[in-house]
């Protein structure tokens, strides 16, 4: 579970509703059932419609990512690499095919099998890349959609504002309409600013960040395969390694 992202939603909307009660003014002031509506439904189909059904699909899907991120060891898959190199070492490369059985990560075991077919090194970067390459692209297009929320979200605010001054405007006879009309103007601005700065984009960033924190992760395993198909000492592997831990 990731505290901070519960720590950092609680602290941005508690300040925001905080400092408006300590100004005086009521929580209940600030829950507009019709500016909600055009902000958040006009945000959701804007999105949509500028991004494709599997992005959205995958944003879906990642979503929890925000507060339960994938859990990857990896010093742990280090320390499994130079054994690997070990093994390989002393036993060949054939000496690999009971442990690719025994892999239960997908691309690990992809490059395992690769290296037991004994595939050429540039061969075996070559197809590894490409899995990194377009899972890393999936992942980055389905956290713009979240980015996307976060630049629609101001402008359906100011829509959302100017439908209420037209209300309000239609309305000047009747004094008991312009409270409704102008309450929807503002609260919808908030809606939409508040809603794109403190959730929104604050989510496509931390997905990001997860994002790039799985593509070293992959790279480093695509890297210690490599190494060992290019019959590097299992030292030398260690020391190429000792990289991706120091800046994990």
């Amino acid at each position: 579970m990731d505290v901070l992202s519960i720590i950092g939603i609680i602290l941005a909307f508690g300040a925001v509703l905080g400092g408006n009660f300590i100004e005086g003014g009521h929580i209940g002031a600030l829950f507009n059932l019709p500016a909600g509506m055009i902000v958040i439904g006009g945000t959701l189909g804007a999105a949509i419609l500028h991004t494709s059904f599997p992005s959205v699909a995958r944003a879906m899907k990642i979503f929890l990512w925000v507060f339960r991120p994938p859990q990857q060891d990896i010093r742990m898959t280090a320390d499994k690499i130079l054994n690997w190199s070990m093994t390989a070492r002393k036993e060949g490369l054939l000496g690999l095919e009971v442990i690719v059985d025994a892999e239960k990560e997908y691309f690990a075991q992809k490059g395992l099998r690769l290296l037991v077919d004994g595939t050429e090194p540039d061969a075996i970067r070559r197809a590894m890349e490409v899995d990194l390459f377009l899972r890393e692209s999936r992942d980055l297009q389905a956290a713009r959609f979240y980015e996307c929320m976060g630049g629609y979200a101001p402008t359906i605010g100011i829509i959302g504002a100017v439908m209420g001054l037209i209300h309000v405007m239609r309305n000047l006879a009747d004094p008991s309409q312009l409270g409704a009309g102008i309450a929807t103007a503002f609260v919808a601005t908030i809606y939409g600013v508040g809603l794109a700065n403190l959730l929104f984009l604050p989510i496509a960033n931390k997905l990001k960040g997860i994002v790039g924190r799985q593509y070293q992760y992959h790279e480093m395993i695509v890297e210690g395969v490599i190494a060992i198909a290019e019959g590097e000492n299992p030292r030398s592997i260690e020391m190429k390694l000792q990289g991706y831990l120091e800046h994990n």
